[in-house]
């Protein structure tokens, strides 16, 4: 097989690359798979299941399934880049327009819940779709069973608690606690193990308290977290999100994180200096946590909130291969 010349070295000394693990969902998740593939195949997405809106909340609540859509986002970012994977990764992705029950349910949603009721088994499913996709990697479950957000959330109108993914993600206010319900969930046994045998972690970006935070409230999971031997990595979003972020900083991300979990440790923070309010102040959160900060251009040109994955795959080689120097600031506030 010929190797792109812009494929990271990584990737030509060791084919397969090293284990990573990254966690979140949606399309954050999918933008870390997108750029983390450039760098390893052995690579597995562990990815939230408290979706309770569009086509996967009409699923989970009809069929009592853990919501489907963000696995198959995982699946279609991971699937293989030829005629065949691109193919079935656009079926995965269509969704119906109707007058009907039909109406905006994704195909692929409907393909992963008929594979779980055959085999009866979650993990085994969505690994056939990941055979049919051609994926490079796997997509697991963070939890064995479906999990609703519960959040309290403080705005102008006092402290008021705001139940569901979908509604905790567009209130406006800030989020003073988060927790899953049920209380202690199971995690997926797959999801703990491939954390544990990992070398990196990766968490976020994506929305922080609906697809990244959770990770770190599910029992089993957030054990194998805190003690993984594997280095571990979190890449601050790119803007904050309408509703569920408003007015936070990049280190208010950080802050929060470790206001989840304290003491949980991070080796790299991974951010554009464009999204970077203050940088001191970002050091110092992410100091705290037992990491250093990584600035690197990550953003698409055109200056929109959405990752480049050559960029973005290009600052995770340089923070898995210890390349920690910073870029600086032009005078116009552009990277350099």
């Amino acid at each position: 097989m010929t190797v792109s010349p812009e494929l990271p070295t990584s990737v030509r000394r060791r084919p397969a690359g090293p284990p990573v693990v990254a966690l979140g969902g949606g399309h954050g998740l999918a933008a870390t798979l997108g750029a983390l593939r450039h760098l390893t195949k052995d690579l597995t997405a562990v990815v939230t299941v408290a979706d309770d809106g569009g086509s996967s909340g009409r699923l989970r609540r009809e069929l009592s399934v853990l919501p489907p859509g963000d696995l198959r986002m995982a699946l279609s970012a991971l699937c293989d880049d030829g005629d065949w994977g691109l193919l079935w990764r656009d079926v995965l992705q269509h969704r119906f327009l109707s007058d009907g029950e039909l109406d905006n349910h994704a195909v692929g949603n409907l393909l992963i819940v008929a594979l779980w009721e055959l085999l009866e088994d979650e993990v085994a499913g969505l690994d056939m779709v990941g055979r049919l996709l051609g994926v490079h990697g796997r997509v697991l479950p963070m939890a064995a069973v479906p999990l609703e957000i519960e959040a309290d959330v403080h705005s102008a109108g006092g402290l008021r608690t705001v139940h569901g993914q979908s509604a905790v993600a567009v209130e406006p206010g800030r989020v003073e606690e988060i927790r899953l319900l049920p209380e202690n969930p199971p995690a997926c046994p797959e999801a703990v193990a491939a954390v544990r045998e990992a070398e990196w972690v990766v968490l976020g970006p994506g929305s922080w308290y609906t697809s990244v935070v959770p990770h770190l409230l599910v029992p089993e999971l957030s054990e194998a977290l805190h003690n993984t031997p594997a280095r571990r990595a979190l890449t601050v979003n790119l803007s904050a999100q309408v509703g569920e972020t408003d007015d936070m900083t990049a280190a208010d991300h950080v802050r929060s994180l470790r206001e989840t979990a304290p003491d949980f440790r991070l080796d790299v923070v991974l951010a554009d200096p464009t999204a970077v309010e203050d940088v001191d102040d970002l050091t110092d959160a992410a100091n705290a946590c037992g990491a250093r900060v990584v600035l690197r251009q990550i953003r698409v040109g055109d200056g929109t909130p959405r990752h480049d994955p050559l960029r973005l795959a290009a600052a995770y080689r340089d923070a898995f291969e210890g390349v920690l120097g910073d870029v600086g600031r032009g005078r116009s506030g552009e990277t350099t």
